[in-house]
């Protein structure tokens, strides 16, 4: 049996562009996907947290060192620059591989910079 689970999660990111008039996609700065490991063409969702909005679309390579976050075709509708924006991907893992996941995880601040990095996300207090 496999399951799903958080591969990788760029927390509040900072959208810097949003282009109506392009093919579809969501650049983001490649030193960013390069830590994350998200990769090229992978499907990933945006959960926008400035309107609640979420959509599923795939990651392009932005020039490394850019900061560039850039919502892109009819998704631009959804996120604009501006807003902040936490982009996940999942993956399939086997019983066996479950035991050893830990997703990666990047926090950033104000413009994209990273604040830090983990593997996993804080237990939640009452």
């Amino acid at each position: 049996m496999y399951t799903i689970m958080l591969k990788a999660k760029l927390h509040m990111a900072r959208v810097t562009h949003a282009v109506l008039n392009y093919e579809g996609s969501c650049a983001i700065d490649g030193d960013l996907l390069d830590l994350s490991g998200i990769r090229e063409n992978e499907q990933i969702q945006i959960y926008n947290v400035e309107n609640g909005l979420r959509f599923t679309t795939y990651a392009i390579r932005a020039e490394e060192g850019s900061q560039v976050i850039s919502i892109n075709g009819a998704a631009a509708h959804l996120a604009g620059p501006g807003d902040r924006v936490i982009i996940c991907s999942y993956a399939h893992y086997s019983d066996a591989e479950l035991d050893n996941h830990q997703p990666a995880l990047v926090y950033l601040k104000e413009g994209n910079d990273i604040s830090h990095t983990s593997n996993a996300i804080p237990v939640q207090l009452a």
